[in-house]
C-alpha cells in the first residue's frame, strides 16, 4: 500500500557520487563529526564526547550478553547520559543483581541494575504482536503503541478526544485485553511516512503516472545481492526514481520491488555496475562516509546517541526513544507491527523518508516517517533496521565487494503475522 504525502514524498537515501572527487572520511573523522553533536546536545567537551561514543560502540557486545543472560527478566536496556555515562539494565523480580562496571573504548563505564519492571521485553512484544488488532478496534484512531524499556510497560498513545473517557477506564480496559502492564499517554499528535556513481543519503525524484506532480526521496544505503547493485530507500516513495548527484546530473535507477507492510518500509532500485558502500553524512553533501557494519535492532539500545541525514534536514543526532514501536494508524498497508526505532526530535519533516540512519560508520537503519504535534513540531521519527533488508539483499560495505552474511532471518510477508521472538530475531 502507498502512502503519498502529496508534495512532501522526500527519500533520503545514497547517492550517486559526482564527476567531482568526494572527500571521504575515516572513521576517526566520522566519529569525531557525531561527537561534535553529542557535545552540543549534552554540553560535554569535545574529548569527552568522543570517550563516550566509542565507549558505546565497544559496550554493543556486553549489553548483548547481559541480554541473552537475563533473558526472562529482562524489561530493557538504556543508556543514561547524564550527570555520567552509564548503561541502566531494567530487570523483574526482586532478586538483586550487582553492578558491575567495563573498561569500554578506554572508559570505565557502570553498568547498574535496575529490579522492580512490570514485565519482561519478550512478554509486552508478543502482547502487541498478538492483541493488536484488538487494542485498536477499541479506538476511533488506532493508537501508537511500544514497550517503555524502563518501567515493562505497553504504552499507549491515545488523543485528548479519547481521553475524555477517562485515562484510567482505557488502561484497565486495554490492560485486559493485552494481559500485561499499560501505560496510557495523552499526546494529540499524527503519525505519518516522510516523505558519480550513487552513494546514500542524496536526492532522488520522480514524477507521478497517478497526478503528474513530481516528488522526491532521499537515498538510504547502496545494498547489493552479490551480483548487482543498488539504493535502498522507503517504499511509499515512487516506483520510478533518479539520483540526483549535487551537480544536478541525474542516474535513472531500475525499480526492483517495494516491501512496504508490516514491519518493511523500503523499496530497491539499481544502477549499472558496481557500487561503494558511501553515504553524505554532511548536510552540504561534500563529504562521503563509508559504512563498515551495521547494528540490528536487538543490539540497540534507549538512549543509544544516532543520526541521520535527510534531504529536507540536512544531517543531524538525537537519541534512541523506543526500540519496539508500532506507529499509529494504518502506514505499513495496514497495521504496523511493534519493529520499529524511535529518536527524539526536534529534526524532522516531510521529505526525509528513505534517509540513512547511523552512529559513525555503522549503518542503523531507514527512515520511514514521524510524529508531529498539532502545532507541526516533530516529536520524533522512526526508522526500520537494516536487518530488515528484504533477502537476498544486504548492505554494501566501503571496503568489501561482497555483500555480508544476513544477521537475522527473514521476518514472514506479512503484516498480521506474529515474527518469533529469539535471542536474534525478536520483532
Amino acid at each position: 500500500m502507498r502512502i503519498l504525502l502529496a508534495g512532501l514524498l522526500v527519500l533520503l537515501a545514497f547517492v550517486p557520487r559526482v564527476a567531482a572527487a568526494q572527500r571521504i572520511e575515516t572513521p576517526a573523522e566520522a566519529q569525531a563529526r557525531d561527537a561534535a553533536e553529542y557535545a552540543k546536545l549534552f554540553d560535554v567537551p569535545q574529548d569527552e564526547a568522543v570517550r563516550r561514543l566509542a565507549a558505546l560502540d565497544a559496550s554493543v557486545p556486553v549489553t548483548d550478553a547481559i541480554e541473552a543472560k537475563y533473558r526472562d527478566r529482562v524489561a530493557g536496556i538504556s543508556v543514561q547520559h547524564r550527570p555520567d555515562l552509564k548503561i541502566n539494565v531494567y530487570l523483574t523480580g526482586d532478586d538483586p543483581v550487582p553492578s558491575e562496571t567495563i573498561d569500554a573504548g578506554g572508559m570505565t563505564l557502570p553498568i547498574i541494575f535496575r529490579t522492580g519492571a512490570r514485565a519482561s521485553r519478550d512478554r509486552v512484544i508478543w502482547a502487541v504482536t498478538w492483541h493488536q488488532a484488538q487494542i485498536r478496534a477499541m479506538f476511533k484512531r488506532p493508537p501508537a503503541m511500544g514497550l517503555d524499556p524502563r518501567t515493562g510497560e505497553l504504552v499507549v498513545l491515545i488523543t485528548s478526544g479519547e481521553a475524555r473517557a477517562g485515562v484510567e477506564q482505557w488502561r484497565k480496559k486495554v490492560e485486559a485485553v493485552a494481559g500485561v502492564p499499560v501505560s496510557i499517554r495523552v499526546v494529540d499528535q499524527v503519525d505519518v511516512n516522510l516523505g558519480g556513481p550513487p552513494v546514500g543519503g542524496a536526492r532522488l525524484e520522480g514524477t507521478s503516472p497517478d497526478d503528474g506532480k513530481r516528488y522526491l526521496c532521499t537515498s538510504g544505503f547502496v545494498v547489493t545481492d552479490g551480483t548487482r547493485y543498488g539504493i535502498a530507500t522507503a517504499a511509499h516513495c515512487l516506483d520510478q526514481m533518479s539520483y540526483i548527484a549535487p551537480d544536478r546530473s541525474d542516474v535513472p535507477l531500475s525499480f526492483v520491488g517495494q516491501w512496504g507492510w508490516g514491519y518493511h518500509d523500503v523499496q530497491i532500485g539499481t544502477v549499472d555496475g558496481p557500487l561503494a558502500g558511501l553515504f553524505y553524512a554532511d548536510t552540504a553533501k561534500t563529504i562521503e562516509r563509508p559504512v563498515t557494519g551495521q547494528r540490528t535492532r536487538d543490539q540497540t539500545r534507549a538512549g543509544d546517541f544516532v543520526c541521520h541525514r535527510g534531504e529536507r534536514t540536512g544531517y543531524s543526532c538525537a537519541v534512541v526513544e523506543l526500540t519496539d514501536f508500532a506507529p499509529a494508524g494504518d502506514l505499513c498497508g495496514g497495521a504496523c507491527l511493534p519493529t520499529w526505532v524511535t529518536v527524539s526530535g526536534p529534526t524532522c519533516k516531510g521529505g526525509d523518508s528513505g534517509s540513512p540512519v547511523f552512529a559513525g560508520t555503522t549503518a542503523l537503519g531507514i527512515l520511514k516517517g514521524a510524529t508531529y504535534r498539532p502545532d507541526g513540531t516533530c516529536v520524533f521519527y522512526f526508522y526500520m533496521s537494516v536487518d530488515y533488508l528484504p533477502q537476498p539483499w544486504s548492505l554494501a560495505l566501503a571496503n568489501a565487494p561482497q555483500p555480508p552474511a544476513p544477521m537475522v532471518e527473514p521476518l514472514p510477508e506479512s503484516p498480521v503475522a506474529a515474527p518469533p521472538i529469539g535471542a536474534r530475531g525478536r520483532p
